[in-house]
Parts: C-alpha cells; structure tokens; sequence
C-alpha cells in the first residue's frame, strides 16, 4: 500500500507531456501560447521576449527558431514540446528570419532598422550588415541558394541581394505596401503579397519585372504552401478571408472567409487542416480544408503572429 501511495503521488508530481504542440507567437505581449495540437486546448503561456514575430525551425528540425525582434535575439524550443532550450542574443532585430536551401546562409530582416543582416548559418557569426529603405519585411530565396529577395514595406520595392557577393543585385517597384512572398515551386516566380493593391504580384526575378496581378482581397498578406506543389495559400487580413493560388496557372482557386484578420498560416502533414492566427481577436482558429469550415476556435495571447507545429505539410 505505501509502494502504491509513492507511486501515485510521484504520478501527480510528474511534469506533464504532450505529443504534439502548437507554438503560437503573441507579439502584443511578448509571450507564447502552447496549445495541445491533436485535443485543441491550451496547456501554457509564458514570456519569451520583445515582439516575438516570426518563426521557423532549423533545417535538420533539431530546435525551432523564435525571432524577438525588440529584445534583439533568438529563442530556441524544443518543436515538439515548445519548451525553451537556449537563447542567443547577438541577433540584431530580427523580424524575419530564413535558412538558405543550401543550409550555408542565415537571413534576418532588421524592418525597424532598414537593413538585411546576413550570418553563417553553422555559428550564426555575421558575414553583412546591407542597409535597404524601407522597412524590409518578409523574405525568400531561389533553389540554389544564390539570390535572396526581400520586399519592403516601406517604400513599395522588392530587393534582390545576391548571396555569394552579399551586394544588392536590383530594387523594383512592386506594388503597394508589399508583405508575404514565395516562390513557386517551379524556381520561375515569385508571389507578392501586396496588401495595398489586395492581391498578389507575381515577379519573373530573372527579368525583374512584374508579369501578372492576381486579385485576392484587402490586405493580402501572408502565404503557406498546401504542401502539394501545386498550391499555395495567402492570408488576406483586410478582407478576413484566405485564398488558393494554384502556383502552375498562377490563378485563384478560390476564397473562403475567416475573421479576425487571418494572417499566419499552417498546414497539417495530410492537407486537411489550416491552423491560422487571427490578429485582432487574440485567436487560432483551425479549418477544415475539405469544406473551409472552421471546426475549433482557440484563445491566445494579443495580435497573434506566427505559429507552428512540427507535423506540418511540406513548404513546396
């Protein structure tokens, strides 16, 4: 009976553990919310820094990044419990952040300080500091890792630096408060999410030029590959709805609606599920993509950015 008691009261005393979780960056209060990924409930909310907007995992998926760009450093968690492991904090403002596909570069977008920092991805030493006007907000790059293409927000361009130089190859006028971008996964285009002109550019990088508008709805703003290559979703938060690109014949699929200012995005391993943070309501709301009906509606912390979970579909 006393081995018994033992062993139910270490039981009680025990952390608990879950199989899954959902990062959720809060960047109005500086926290993140942990949510269940497979029940939707939240288990945990705690402090990780200054405007933690941004997120992404590193390439071998050991740790995920989270970018405080006001605290100026670089949180990693552990991207299946969401528990802090280490902190670096050299990183200068980093609002947005990427890997390079060849896994040598690590890019961060300084948009409150005009500049592009450029590190060693190995030991994250910085390589180039490249100062851009204005306000560079959100980041790709083409297959081989040679080009890396920032819109900024501020003055309605899109900038192309190449990697090996670490020199800006081109600036462009591409629309009006340019945000999200990606390319398609043919390496041919790259997508624009420019929320003032509420639709997507898409640019031909080898030309620096635009080819085509694809009206979408105010504000579009983000996007998330379905993890088929063939489609991609972008978040359109002035217009509370989302829509599918089909990144082959570079048309719209079609829209549905999700309220609250839909802006980050994720996928599930199957394509099933859109996890998406809704920035004025201090919302997750997910959605079954078979029917676009949202089916769970959980509550964060204040303006909901980024999110992620570590089953999610492939990028392309």
């Amino acid at each position: 009976m006393r081995k018994l008691f033992f062993i139910l009261l270490l039981s009680f005393c025990a952390p608990l553990t879950y199989a899954e979780v959902t990062v959720v960056l809060n960047s109005g209060d500086g926290t993140i919310s942990l949510v269940d990924r497979h029940t939707y409930q939240p288990i945990k909310h705690f402090y990780v820094g200054k405007e933690p907007h941004h997120l992404m995992s590193l390439p071998d998926n050991s740790a995920l990044i989270v970018a405080d760009a006001v605290s100026n450093d670089l949180v990693f968690l552990n991207p299946t419990t969401g528990e802090i492991e280490k902190r670096i904090a050299r990183i200068s403002d980093p609002y947005q952040i990427g890997f390079s596909p060849d896994k040598k570069w690590f890019v961060a977008n300084s948009l409150r300080l005009d500049r592009v920092d450029i590190y060693r991805a190995t030991d994250f030493s910085l390589v180039a500091r490249i100062p851009l006007s204005s306000m560079p907000s959100h980041l790709a790059f083409n297959q081989d890792s040679s080009m890396v293409f920032i819109t900024l927000q501020g003055s309605h361009q899109l900038a192309a630096i190449d990697l090996k130089t670490q020199k800006v190859a081109w600036i462009i006028p591409v629309g009006n408060t340019p945000a999200g971008i990606i390319m398609t996964p043919d390496n041919q285009h790259l997508l624009i999410g420019v929320m003032g002109d509420n639709g997507i550019n898409v640019v031909d990088w080898r030309q620096a030029r635009i080819i085509k508008h694809i009206a979408t709805g105010v504000g579009a703003h983000n996007f998330m590959p379905l993890g088929d290559q063939h489609h991609i979703l972008i978040s359109n938060r002035g217009a509370d709805t989302i829509s599918l690109i089909d990144t082959q014949t570079l048309s719209l699929t079609h829209t549905f609606p999700v309220p609250g200012g839909p802006d980050d995005m994720e996928v599930s391993e199957d394509s099933k599920e859109l996890w998406v943070t809704c920035r004025w309501l201090r919302e997750v709301r997910v959605i079954n993509l078979t029917n676009d009906q949202v089916t769970h509606v959980i509550p964060v912390g204040r303006s909901p950015h980024g999110l992620f979970f570590i089953s999610h579909a492939g990028r392309q």
